[in-house]
């Protein structure tokens, strides 16, 4: 590390709800045990449940004891995770600012993921379960490649997933409960940024929506401009897992998915890869729409395979455009 950590350094929050009405409250009051956190902003992306009268009651309690300032941005509609999080980027002033999913509870002092983004320019501590085990292939990665992302389409990383692909993308061949070091994409749900590095990359790109690999994005375009994501293993925060995307419907959640990750392939992957992918897309949609359909005892599911089919066809038609053009 570059010296010691100013001890006046100021952090901001953000946190992205939506529904989080049950949990949002304690991941504020955690939030308040951390002296360096002064500023947090809570994007709120049109909750129908009680998310914004909780945010509002701490908002009263930190007023009254004065130990840090609590802002709502309520949105009108849901304007996903990305557009939220610069949303809050703009809405504070803190050199570093912590993304926060509202289902996590930080547990340990932030000091040494502060010090580490000041030095690297993104940083993140370790996410645990309720028994305090890591959540080993979620809490860090390395980035996807094109066999990864047509295993994860194909189901083959669940099926398998001792296949020496999978347990390289979710670093599962190293996994340290107490060790620092530089990693590829630490999950957005805990993630530190500091301020110069948002600006240099323009933000959070909001064509992922409403949620889904715009971490992964972020991490991989940060790395390209030269910065660096810093593991600090021992600085952990409890994390529930997976509460907003509760939220949406398994038909309109496998939609999402599936045109992130097709998105995240267009633009990071050259083009023979990406047809790869779109080519696994088209083939997975099928039985995945199949067992969908019987799971929720519905014909959705099904309507929505053949969007996902359309959507993948259309972007590997587009794929063979590109090509035929060179």
């Amino acid at each position: 590390m570059n010296g010691p950590l100013d001890s006046l350094q100021r952090v901001a929050c953000v946190i992205v709800t939506y529904n989080s009405c049950d949990v949002v409250g304690t991941c504020l009051n955690r939030l308040a045990e951390q002296e360096h956190v002064v500023e947090i902003v809570v994007v709120d992306n049109a909750s129908a449940d009680a998310t914004r009268e909780v945010v509002a009651a701490a908002q009263n309690r930190s007023n009254l004891v004065g130990s840090m300032e609590i802002r709502l941005i309520a949105n009108a509609n849901n304007r996903g995770f990305a557009a939220a999080v610069n949303q809050g980027f703009v809405a504070t002033s803190a050199e570093l600012v912590l993304i926060l999913n509202p289902d996590v509870t930080v547990i340990d002092p932030l000091i040494p993921v502060m010090a580490a983004c000041q030095e690297y320019g993104l940083a993140a501590g370790r996410l645990v379960d309720a028994q305090g085990r890591t959540q080993a292939g979620f809490t860090i990665r390395r980035f996807p490649t094109a066999t990864v992302l047509a295993f994860e389409l194909l189901g083959l990383n669940r099926l398998l997933p001792g296949n020496r692909w999978n347990r390289q993308y979710r670093y599962l061949d190293w996994m340290s409960s107490d060790g620092v070091a530089t990693v590829d994409q630490p999950a957005g749900a805990f993630l530190m940024v500091r301020r110069d590095v948002w600006e240099k990359l323009a933000g959070w790109d909001e064509e992922f929506w409403p949620v889904w690999f715009e971490d992964v994005d972020f991490c991989k375009r940060a790395k390209q401009f030269g910065f660096q994501a810093c593991y600090i293993a021992g600085v952990r925060a409890g994390h529930l897992g997976g509460h907003s995307i509760k939220k949406i419907d398994g038909a309109s959640r496998e939609l999402y998915w599936y045109d992130s990750l097709l998105r995240y392939a267009a633009k990071h992957f050259p083009t023979l890869h990406y047809r790869v992918i779109c080519v696994a897309a088209v083939v997975s949609a099928v039985p995945r729409m199949g067992l969908n359909a019987l799971r929720e005892h519905s014909l959705e599911p099904v309507l929505n395979g053949f969007r996902i089919i359309y959507l993948s066809g259309k972007r590997l038609v587009s794929a063979k455009q590109q090509v035929s053009r060179l």
